[in-house]
């Protein structure tokens, strides 16, 4: 039950986060290095209070098995550069798209690696796994079948009548 709450608060932050995403690209026209620039401060201000509560000394302590600080300030800053790209991959992702689209995609990916997972290394899945793989496949295939279709009626020319004489002459240029 523990393991069920916390994938759902995970699942409502995430979705916060890209419906948040998706009103800055789509709403205000930001584009995808805007978007960082504006959600970063919001975000290290967000994570920092878990960070010291549940890591406290331990980055200290980390620093210190170190003997210089060049080492330890490779990984920080290689790994800042990481999340920068995955950030902003994302948010050019949703400027592409819709953030209902990229959840979609990303509970895709989740279900697609649990299968390949059990097919190629064999890792057991439980019958509530399987299910809930299966459901997510099904979820999945629908959303794509209804935007396709959504798509469809938007870029097929709707059959109406002229409303006058000079509706129905031909254009010529």
């Amino acid at each position: 039950m523990f393991g069920f709450c916390a994938a759902m608060v995970g699942c409502l932050a995430t979705s916060t986060k890209t419906i948040l995403a998706e009103s800055l690209l789509h709403g205000y026209k930001f584009d995808s290095i805007n978007t960082v620039y504006y959600m970063a401060p919001f975000a290290t201000m967000i994570l920092s209070i878990p960070a010291i509560v549940l890591e406290g000394s331990g980055v200290i302590n980390w620093l210190y098995t170190y003997e210089s600080t060049v080492p330890a300030l490779v990984i920080i800053i290689t790994s800042g550069v990481l999340a920068f790209c995955l950030n902003f991959s994302i948010f050019y992702v949703i400027h592409s798209t819709t953030a209902v689209t990229f959840n979609v995609a990303g509970n895709l990916k989740v279900a697609v690696a649990v299968l390949i997972s059990w097919m190629i290394f064999r890792n057991p899945i439980s019958a509530m796994n399987a299910v809930g793989c299966g459901i997510t496949l099904v979820g999945c295939t629908f959303y794509g079948y209804v935007r396709h279709l959504i798509s469809q009626q938007a870029t097929s020319p709707s059959p109406r009548t002229p409303r006058s004489r000079l509706e129905m002459l031909p254009l010529v240029c």
